[in-house]
Parts: structure tokens; C-alpha cells; sequence
């Protein structure tokens, strides 16, 4: 039983992966799967999945995927370069069905196993999005006489591990697939419930659910002692952090001076001391240490940016602004910022810190305004906000900064799938081209150190605190998780092959 505290009060039945609509069912991605995986395990490297071989052109500006030849989508149907090809130009027919943010721009079938996928540049560093949310491979056959506009997909036909079996707005059961190419699971059923941070703790101290994705602050006295052969809380680096956006499509936040006095009055020290997590804040440059040390310029290894009011402050005159009743104040201009967050996450008090450090060093009033995850996923793909927090990462730099490329950025209003602050910059295009484009470790390394001292400096986003996956697992019943000191996947639905790892070595437990 997974208790899932990210997904809402109640489930809906849409498994439309790249329909309008923001509410989805949960853990598509136990269903449907991608041709590449992210192992985490591994310095964020991207390795085939569905796909035997992922290879390149000597100019980077073709790829050929290889697909494996005993894949079946749970219909009994084999998976072919024709599903491939339907699925990887969904994307390019319509650019609201572009949620991942691709950039390759013509896929041919080449033979039933191969397939060709084009880009307008060399695309070297380009893989992760082959191991997204929006590059799932559908079965051509169910998906290709719909209206992706309107369909909800009911019943999904995947060629992940497992099936839908029941749904209801409080429960979803998936059934573990005896056919899967994975291998079989002596694990058979999967039950998901929505729950949400406290009442999830309860339900795994009772042993009512087995593991869950939470952040919890004092975990180690209030579960772990409780039964520490049981009791297991962990963390998983993901390579990025979580971080402050700043919608740079507008003002005030157009301004370098003003961002960067807000950057440097976030209490990140405070802030991981409240989640009980010391020394994961953030660097200033987006990438953590423990992943990207040898990349990491010698300035930005292990910096922790604490608050500076003094130099706020100067920053703030540099900018223009004055505060005037907590109010921004420049050319007969007022603003009062808001700052939008996840309250499924629990971010309440994360926000509340900050707001109230920008209140004591720069009396500056900020609003919090927070939303449920789906809300606010759309509210800032359409740039509908002032200050916001999410993620920032990805597989490798380019993984984590070609979010940052202009070319992914969109009009006010329009959908963006990554570039959320709508940042333009002709040095950003240009190292991330060169991050994306090149196969030459020097010409790599020196677009990674450029674009370290763009976030640190120009600051389009700010790091808060480096971002893991935390997961409380009740290992009663079930045996085999993986430790954060030895695994080679995460034991996390968010990730689908991950699990799919995960669950082939779960054991039911002895009594």
C-alpha cells in the first residue's frame, strides 16, 4: 500500500497523459514507460530502457533507437517502431502536447525494431528527454483515432509493470503484469491511497501503509526509533534543487538587482534546519555538490549563501527600488509581490520563513499564495505568478540547465514546459547550446562553469535547498528496499522503472 501524499484528496480517472486537463490519475508512469531511464545511482546518467541502444551520429544530429524485441503492451500486442514513432511525434503535432519540452524535430521508422529521431542541431547532451513524462511510448493502435483534446483514457494499455485493476477516487489498484519484459514480481498487488503529510505518518506507524513519498521533520525520533529494523526513513539526491523562480517576463522581476537582493535574504540555513535535513541548502549555482563536484567551479564548492542584509540592501538601491509600507516603489510604480507554492507539499512554513526574512532585512511585504500541486503546475507553465518555488534538475548540466534556454520559454499565457521565468539571455542560448550540442569534454566543461556563474550571478532562479526524494518505508510486511548507501534504483513511484526495479526485488517479509 502506498500512501501518497502529493496527489490531492481524491483521484481522477484520467490517464490521458497529454490532454488540457491538470487532473491526472496517479503514477502513470507504473503503466506506461519511456525508451531511457535517469539512474540516479549513477551520476544521473541516461541508459536505454525500452530501447536496447541509444546511439548518435558522428554530427549529433540523428539518433538511432534500437528498440527491444520482447516488449508487449499489457493487451498482449508487441510494442513496435510503430507505437515509437505515434508516441515521439505526439509532441510535435501540437505544441500544448509538448509537456516534456522536446527538441527533436522529425522521427522515421527505419524497420519494425529502428527508429530515426532528427534534430535541426547536435543534440549530444539531449537524452533525458527520452526518459520524461513527456515521451511516453502509447500503443498506436488504441491511442491514434482519439481526440487527445477530450479523451480521458479510462483504461490504460501500457507496456509498464502494471495494469489497472480498480479505481475509485479513494483507492487505485494495480495488478502486477505476469508478462511484463521486466520479469515477474512476487509483489501482485499495488493499492494507492491519497493521504497527506500528517495523517500518512499515522498510517505508517499503524503499518497501514507500507512506504511513502514524505518529507518528515523529525522522522528519526517519531518513526525510526519507534522500530529501526522496520522503521526506515531515506533520502535520494535527484542532482538539482528546489528553487525560487522569478517571472522575468515582467516587471519588477526583470531587474538583476532586485532578484538578486531577494536571493540573498532566503534563510536556507533555517529553512533545512525546520525540515530536519542540516547542510542540503543549496549552492548558488543550481548544481549539487555531492553529484557535480568535479564540474563545480572551485568558488561554488560547498558555499552555503547565508542571509546578507548589508548587501541586500545594496543591491536593492542598485536596483531602483525603494519600500515604502512594505510596498515596491519605482517610477511612480507600486508592486507587492506574491509568492505562489505547493501545498501538498507542505510549503506553508518554508514560504512563511522566507517571507518573513524579506520582511526583517528589506521590509518588504510578500504574499503567500498557495495552490494545490495541479493548480499551481499550471499557473506557472503559463507564467502566472510573481515568485514561485519548484524544481530545477535534470540528467547531467545540460539535464539542468537547458530548462533555461529562451527557445523554451513562452508568451505570458502560453503553456511552457520547462523555462517557467520566461528567461531570455543570448549568453544562457548560447552555453546551453553548446552544452547540448557538443560531444568535446573541455567545450562541455566550460559551458557547465559559464552557465554556473549565469545562475549565481544573473540569478533567474534561486537554489534554495538541494532536492531529494524522501521516502518512509514500513518494512513489516515487505523485504528488499534499497538503502540510500546501496541502490541502484529509487524506491519512489514518481519514478516508473525505478519501481519497476524496486518491486522485482521485493520479498514478502517473514514473520
Amino acid at each position: 500500500m502506498l500512501g501518497k501524499t502529493d496527489g490531492g484528496t481524491t483521484f481522477i480517472r484520467n490517464y490521458n497523459l497529454y490532454g488540457p486537463s491538470t487532473q491526472k490519475a496517479p503514477d502513470a508512469g507504473l503503466v506506461y514507460e519511456n525508451l531511457a531511464r535517469i539512474d540516479y545511482s549513477d551520476g544521473a546518467a541516461v541508459t536505454p530502457w525500452l530501447a536496447e541502444a541509444l546511439t548518435f551520429d558522428e554530427a549529433g544530429t540523428t539518433l538511432t533507437i534500437t528498440l527491444r524485441d520482447d516488449v508487449t503492451f499489457s493487451d498482449g500486442t508487441p510494442m513496435t517502431a510503430d507505437d515509437v514513432v505515434f508516441s515521439l511525434r505526439l509532441p510535435l503535432s501540437d505544441p500544448s502536447f509538448n509537456i516534456g519540452g522536446v527538441t527533436y524535430t522529425a522521427v522515421e521508422k527505419v524497420d519494425d525494431r529502428t527508429v530515426e529521431v532528427a534534430f535541426d542541431a547536435p543534440a549530444f547532451s539531449e537524452l533525458n528527454q527520452f526518459a520524461g513524462s513527456g515521451t511516453f511510448i502509447v500503443p498506436a493502435h488504441l491511442w491514434a483515432d482519439q481526440d487527445l483534446n477530450s479523451w480521458t483514457n479510462p483504461d490504460p494499455i501500457g507496456t509498464g509493470p502494471f495494469t489497472l485493476e480498480r479505481f475509485s477516487a479513494q483507492q487505485v489498484t494495480l495488478a502486477a503484469r505476469t508478462d511484463y519484459w521486466g520479469g515477474r514480481f512476487e509483489l501482485k498487488q499495488l493499492k494507492i491511497i491519497p493521504t497527506n503529510g500528517d495523517a500518512v505518518k499515522a498510517q505508517l506507524l499503524r503499518g497501514d501503509v507500507d512506504w511513502a513519498p514524505i518529507a518528515w521533520a523529525d522522522a528519526e525520533n517519531e518513526y525510526v526509533a519507534e522500530d529501526p529494523r522496520n522503521h526506515l526513513y531515506q533520502q535520494y539526491a535527484t542532482g538539482g534543487a528546489y528553487s525560487m523562480f522569478y517571472n522575468t517576463a515582467r516587471a519588477p522581476f526583470d531587474n538583476v538587482n532586485l532578484r538578486r537582493a531577494l536571493a540573498m535574504t532566503i534563510p536556507r540555513t533555517e529553512i533545512v534546519a525546520t525540515l530536519q535535513r542540516p547542510g542540503t541548502e543549496a549552492g548558488p549555482t543550481g548544481l549539487v555538490d555531492e553529484i557535480y563536484r568535479d564540474v563545480l567551479l572551485p568558488e561554488y564548492q560547498g558555499q552555503v549563501q547565508q542571509v546578507d542584509a548589508a548587501g541586500a540592501l545594496e543591491e536593492l538601491a542598485a536596483s531602483g527600488f525603494t519600500v515604502s509600507d512594505g510596498k515596491l516603489v519605482k517610477d511612480g510604480q507600486t508592486y507587492v509581490p506574491t509568492l505562489s507554492f505547493n501545498q501538498d507539499y507542505g510549503w506553508d512554513a518554508y514560504a512563511n520563513i522566507m517571507i518573513r526574512s524579506w520582511q526583517d532585512t528589506l521590509g518588504l511585504t510578500v504574499e503567500p499564495v498557495g495552490a494545490p500541486g495541479a493548480n499551481l503546475w499550471e499557473q506557472q507553465q503559463r507564467g502566472d505568478f510573481d515568485l514561485t518555488i519548484s524544481t530545477t534538475g535534470g540528467a547531467g548540466p545540460a539535464g539542468v540547465y537547458r530548462a533555461l534556454a529562451s527557445q523554451a520559454a513562452q508568451p505570458l499565457g502560453e503553456k511552457a514546459a520547462t523555462n517557467f521565468g520566461r528567461w531570455t539571455d543570448e549568453e544562457t542560448d548560447e552555453l546551453v547550446a553548446q552544452l547540448t550540442r557538443s560531444d568535446d569534454a573541455e567545450t562541455l566543461l566550460a559551458a557547465t562553469q559559464g552557465m554556473q556563474r549565469v545562475v549565481a550571478e544573473q540569478v533567474p532562479y534561486s537554489p534554495i535547498y538541494s532536492s531529494y526524494w524522501f521516502v518512509a518505508i514500513n518494512a513489516s510486511r515487505w523485504s528488499g528496499w534499497p538503502t540510500p548507501e546501496e541502490f541502484t534504483a529509487v524506491p519512489t513511484t514518481a519514478l516508473g522503472p525505478d519501481f519497476a526495479l524496486v518491486a522485482r526485488d521485493l520479498k514478502r517479509a517473514r514473520s
